[in-house]
């Protein structure tokens, strides 16, 4: 094995050779946690003579754990062939397969998927008579997983049901239990509540992994929920030989059940515990560090820990403040065409991370106006992205009936039970008669011999369709585009259709819709008499651009959740402001906003070299025109770790660097300025109706400069603070 001596730092060779006992590794970020836990298994299999198959190490990830095997064969070569290393479903999966029997599970059980879960879903919906638009699908899942990472089973759900919905899930719940197991299958949630369930009931079990697992190693311990812990302590129970390595201040995913508790629950269950902090940053300069300590020094009973770094001190983090979205869209790519210009940075160099994917549009733009390649991680350009491409499919047809491809996207937007074969036979005619495919629909609704002869429900959804095709088009003659895109968008009910389709990201593809409309807006407030023609044009070229190949160096796009783990020489942060980063939904939430805290921590810190913060100083998004103040984040940063670089830009020169929706920005910003909201919508007592909270009853509603506060008591679901422009109410 290589001399680690000359490899890590005082503070990691402690926490690599520590002998025995728990042990609690708080590694900040860039400390080199990954190089510890590795020379740490490699020192327990080299120095202590541990046998590598009497070690569990545990990731996050699949590609995690094939980089520390990468690493360790490195550090050991095939010594380490037989250590137990995966994921946490992985592993219990293996624990399942042999002694799965102990609790009635076959051996050759199968593991479903989300579309596999979904369909039996459906399935027991359609059987018990549920209606699927009411109680959507993924809700019912999503409603589901959170039960079984609360340890419920389907009989002591039903036991604490509290309104109609939950009843229902609860219904469902226990057939989909019975299913699974008449299927002999298990759900990812089932891998591990099944495994702790099998540890609990069976001591002899037990102890057959406590016997042979002599040390327990697990990265990013923060992200692990309550299940995964237990599993954990049990395993580590006899020899309590277990090795965290983790930090509080990255500990971004509660919406996905990980618990920041566990570290203290660890310091409970093992109260000899040791910990060592690895304080040394490797990736970022100092003032990027000491801005970055100085926004997380903030949160409440944190460790005492802090991070510090032999790096150069580095530029000052930049701060800028743009007239609006596509401002600062193009001040990033000027940016990153600037320093690609003068600099040894490449494509590739540059990041920018985000707080929600809406986001992106006007980056991409910018990007695209300069021919500066991009990807995307975790996510799709914006106009490629699903629900963008439906509602243009839908434009294009009305602007042109012909045009087939279009009409192939929207003729099951939403369901309409046109299969593929009535696909064809639809287009079949069209290309033989030389009518359009809408004038074919509407021949087989009227019986017209000369089209195939459908079945009437299909009949009646098409001539749906050929309806609203026809009215649209009609009204497209007579109204802005914008009207054109909300009257579609209500006609088609595009919202609903999202939230029956997929419950778990239909926010998020809204907030993508509302986006679409702020580019709507802008475009027709620069050039009110625009048609649809040259609007679909003007999406056309901005969204035809070349993807780059593997071999062509590129800037990076990535939500700040997908960021964690990732470093880049140069960071751009958007959004910096009231309502995005943070978020508004955390305003009433003192734990969601310390956690809105440590997602911009996590942010700050994938910066190596150069830290851009901006934001607009008015934004349009969501479909609506706000000022935002600057994130309270930002006043938490020290003057002498800033700069703050400026431009000057006039509405010509808007022109000629943005193209017309940038401009149009500008003068959206000078036109709504000065706005506020005079009536207030609601008034205490009105009964209203929430997609995600139900019936409630209003108890106030204030006006505020761009927006309303309203309060309202919801049944079963307690009093909840909302913003209007965010909140889908409804009177009920």
């Amino acid at each position: 094995m290589k001399n680690m001596n000359t490899e890590l730092n005082d503070n990691q060779q402690l926490a690599v050779e520590t002998p025995s006992g728990p042990l609690i590794i708080l590694a900040g970020p860039g400390s080199g946690k990954t190089r510890v836990i590795t020379h740490r298994i490699a020192y327990l299999i080299e120095s202590l003579n541990i046998d590598p198959h009497r070690i569990l190490a545990v990731t996050f990830t699949n590609k995690a754990a094939r980089e520390m095997r990468e690493r360790i064969h490195q550090l050991l070569g095939d010594k380490a062939i037989s250590l137990s290393m995966g994921t946490f479903h992985s592993i219990c999966a293996r624990i399942l397969r042999v002694d799965g029997s102990k609790i009635d599970l076959p051996t050759n059980f199968v593991i479903y998927d989300t579309a596999d879960q979904l369909a039996l879903i459906r399935q027991i919906q359609s059987n018990l008579n549920i209606d699927s638009k009411k109680f959507p699908p993924r809700q019912i899942l999503s409603t589901i997983s959170s039960a079984k990472n609360k340890r419920f089973t389907d009989s002591t759900y039903q036991k604490n049901v509290e309104n109609y919905f939950e009843e229902v899930v609860g219904r469902v719940f226990k057939e989909y239990t019975k299913g699974l197991s008449q299927s002999g299958a298990v759900d990812f949630d089932d891998l591990l509540g099944k495994t702790l369930e099998l540890f609990e009931n069976s001591a002899l079990i037990l102890e057959k992994y406590t016997s042979r697992y002599i040390h327990t190693l697990i990265d990013e311990f923060q992200d692990t929920n309550v299940i995964q812990y237990q599993i954990a302590q049990l395993i580590a129970s006899t020899h309590k030989n277990i090795t965290v390595v983790g930090d509080p201040d990255q500990s971004i995913y509660s919406w996905r059940a990980a618990d920041i508790r566990n570290i203290e629950y660890l310091r409970r269950d093992f109260p000899t515990v040791q910990t060592i902090l690895l304080e040394q940053n490797y990736r970022s300069t100092e003032h990027i560090l000491k801005a970055a300590d100085s926004v997380i020094n903030q949160l409440p009973n944190r460790p005492n820990k802090s991070t510090w770094t032999n790096n150069p001190q580095g530029e000052k983090v930049y701060s800028y403040t743009a007239t609006d979205s596509d401002t600062e869209g193009q001040f990033i790519a000027d940016e990153i065409r600037r320093l690609t210009q003068n600099t040894r940075y490449n494509y590739s160099d540059f990041a920018v991370m985000y707080r929600i994917n809406a986001q992106s549009r006007a980056i991409e733009d910018a990007l695209i106006r300069k021919s500066i390649p991009y990807r995307i991680v975790g996510g799709t350009r914006f106009y490629d992205r699903l629900e963008i491409r439906d509602v243009i499919a839908y434009l294009r047809v009305i602007y042109n009936p012909f045009d087939s491809f279009a009409f192939q996207r929207i003729v099951n937007i939403p369901k309409r039970n046109i299969g593929k074969k009535s696909l064809e036979q639809i287009l079949n005619s069209s290309l033989e008669l030389g009518i359009s495919p809408i004038d074919v629909c509407a021949g087989i609704t009227n019986n017209d011999s000369r089209f195939p002869t459908f079945t009437s429900r299909r009949k009646e959804n098409l001539q749906q369709l050929v309806h609203q095709i026809e009215m649209l088009e009609e009204y497209s003659k007579q109204n802005t585009i914008i009207e054109l895109l909300d009257k579609l968008l209500s006609t088609i009910n595009y919202r609903e259709h999202l939230t029956e389709t997929d419950t778990e990201h239909a926010e998020g593809r809204w907030e993508n819709i509302e986006e679409l409309r702020s580019v709507a807006t802008l475009y027709q407030d620069v050039s009110p008499d625009s048609t649809l023609s040259q609007f679909l044009e003007e999406i056309a070229l901005v969204s035809d651009v070349d993807g780059p190949n593997d071999e062509t160096p590129t800037v990076t796009l990535t939500s700040l959740h997908s960021a964690k783990g990732l470093e880049f020489p140069v960071v751009f942060m958007p959004g910096l402001e009231e309502g995005l980063l943070p978020s508004i939904r955390s305003f009433d939430d003192p734990k969601q906003l310390e956690e809105e805290r440590r997602v911009f921590y996590v942010g700050m810190t994938r910066a190596e070299h150069i830290l851009y913060l901006t934001r607009s100083a008015s934004r349009f998004l969501y479909g609506t025109f706000r000022n935002n103040p600057p994130s309270r984040f930002l006043n938490d940063i020290s003057e002498e770790n800033l700069q703050y670089p400026f431009r000057e830009t006039t509405f010509t020169t808007e022109i000629k660097e943005r193209g017309l929706r940038g401009a149009a920005q500008t003068r959206q910003t000078e036109k709504q300025e000065n706005l506020k909201l005079q009536i207030a919508s609601y008034q205490p007592g009105d009964q209203v109706v929430h997609k995600k909270f139900g019936n409630g009853t209003v108890i106030e509603c204030t006006v505020l400069q761009d927006d309303q506060q309203i309060i309202v008591a919801f049944e079963g679901q307690g009093i909840k603070k909302l913003m209007l422009s965010f909140a889908p109410l409804s009177p009920r």
